[in-house]
């Protein structure tokens, strides 16, 4: 979503869409962990004003998201809710000013006449999910021996205790 910064006046303005996630399912898929993807588009509300130069954007996100479950393998549906809020200042004029913003993630610069919320919407999207992708907590995984789902069935395979690779050390320990 873009938004010419002319047009946004001191007087609070209420917006709602979807926000493509095209752009973030790509972005998950060249990283090293592609735990979640989102199938539609996320749902925007925003209310937006100005003061001064200074932009304040608040609203909430909401969508499905389908994750990749770490234990077990199976896919799960997220529903995501995250409020939102920042602030954009024009950007930063000297180096000292943009180091004294530089620890306020609230806070970030524009640069123009058009400011393009997108980048900063796929950052809250980003933020809301969880940093691990789990079914459920008690998700039971993977036999490590012969790969059945636990939380379906329970396979016969005989609890190893520890590396093979030491079962002669686990020896001598027992005839002491």
């Amino acid at each position: 979503m873009k938004l010419n910064v002319h047009e946004i006046e001191a007087d609070a303005k209420h917006l709602a869409y979807d926000e493509p996630t095209a752009e973030l399912n790509s972005l998950l898929e060249r990283g090293s962990a592609h735990d979640f993807d989102f199938p539609a588009p996320m749902h925007v509300t925003l209310a937006y004003y100005r003061s001064g130069q200074e932009l304040f954007f608040s609203g909430t996100l909401s969508g499905p998201a389908v994750g990749h479950c770490a234990r077990c393998l199976d896919d799960f549906v997220v529903d995501m809710w995250r409020d939102f809020s920042f602030v954009l200042i024009p950007s930063a004029s000297t180096a000292t000013e943009a180091e004294e913003n530089e620890g306020d993630l609230s806070l970030s610069f524009y640069h123009g006449d058009v400011v393009d919320l997108s980048p900063l919407l796929r950052e809250q999207i980003l933020l809301a999910l969880p940093t691990r992708a789990l079914c459920k907590e008690s998700c039971k995984g993977l036999c490590p021996q012969c790969g059945a789902n636990l939380n379906i069935t329970s396979c016969n395979c005989s609890a190893e205790t520890g590396d093979s690779r030491l079962a002669a050390l686990r020896g001598l320990k027992a005839s002491r």
